[in-house]
């Protein structure tokens, strides 16, 4: 299978639960911000410039099992920031395990050789180690000579350890699209599990507006990527792929990757803010779904990003028997 095995029933009996239910709208992953804090200064990142006034404070462990809890998401993104700087990094991914949660921990890889023995493998546990293309374009957009090296270093011990590794890439502007199949065949022979892509969002925050892509621009770039993502390691959907390739329209789904954070749920979604509620509950009920995505609100008319799009793929597969069909084959083989 292309995912592990065990993930993929459990994500599938989720969907099948809830729609059996009749629930119409549920998140499919909790992105999870223990903290804002980070050791790179990435050229893309809106985190580390917007939550800058509570870059030092982290949210306790119980507070985050508690909201894992009340979300009840089948899978959990620890993100931020850099995760390997939370104190109660271990704590928190054994006991989101024994919640019964597939985890992702995404993290630079910049520390994870110095913090890779205090995990141990587990059929639910993946860390996701993010790099934004070869050693020279990595190293300019986390604005650190060497980071790099030091990311692959920390594929390789973890690898060697037994742990499910995967990758996680955004594409810029100027993003070299050759250098990118390249990259794509590299983390395929150092053997990582997976490859995730997905284009960049526009943040505000960011003084620098120039490296970001607009809709059709977005299109360009998958488009040159051609048949490199029918990749077996390639772990974005074919749909979403589809998407990116300007050849399938989806409607964002802003409640399917909710993010909670030190300020509670960050509302509508993991890339805008327009406010923070409490509880779960508040966040999905008193946020007014309507005015979020492209068309709608001019902040999204050029995002493409994964965490809208990718959830739209898993609810929506089973309303077409073709579309069905593909997604069967894709992660069977």
């Amino acid at each position: 299978m292309r995912f592990p095995f065990r993930q993929t029933i459990h994500i599938a009996k989720y969907i099948a639960r809830k729609k059996k239910k009749g629930v119409v709208k549920f998140p499919l992953v909790l992105m999870l911000e223990p903290l804002h804090a980070c050791n790179l200064s990435c050229s893309g990142c809106g985190r580390i410039k917007e939550y800058s006034d509570t870059a030092s404070k982290m949210v306790p462990l119980d507070t985050c099992l508690n909201a894992a809890a009340e979300c009840d998401a089948p899978v959990v993104s620890i993100c931020g920031g850099e995760p390997l700087l939370y104190p109660k990094i271990k704590e928190l991914v054994e006991g989101l395990i024994k919640q019964n949660r597939v985890v992702y921990l995404c993290t630079n890889g910049q520390i994870l050789d110095k913090k890779l023995d205090i995990f141990r493998p587990h059929p639910f546990f993946n860390i996701n180690i993010h790099l934004d293309g070869p050693e020279k374009t990595h190293d300019l957009i986390v604005e650190k000579i060497g980071a790099y090296k030091k990311a692959v270093n920390s594929i390789r011990l973890a690898l060697s350890h037994g742990f499910t590794v995967c990758t996680n890439t955004t594409i810029y502007k100027q993003t070299n699209i050759s250098e990118i199949k390249n990259f794509i065949n590299d983390m395929i022979r150092l053997g990582v599990k997976g490859i995730l892509l997905s284009p960049s969002y526009n943040y505000r925050d960011v003084s620098d507006q120039t490296i970001f892509l607009t809709r059709n621009e977005i299109i360009e770039k998958f488009k040159e990527l051609g048949n490199i993502c029918n990749r077996r390691k390639i772990w974005s959907t074919p749909l979403y792929l589809d998407f990116l390739n300007g050849k399938r329209e989806f409607e964002c789904t802003p409640w399917g990757n909710p993010t909670y954070n030190i300020k509670g749920w960050k509302a509508p979604c993991y890339l805008i803010t327009d406010g923070h509620y409490k509880t779960f509950e508040e966040f999905m009920h008193r946020v007014d779904w309507r005015r979020y995505g492209p068309g709608r609100d001019e902040r999204c008319s050029n995002c493409m990003v994964h965490c809208g799009f990718e959830p739209t793929v898993a609810l929506k597969t089973g309303e077409s028997l073709r579309d069905a069909i593909r997604m069967t084959i894709w992660t069977l083989f």
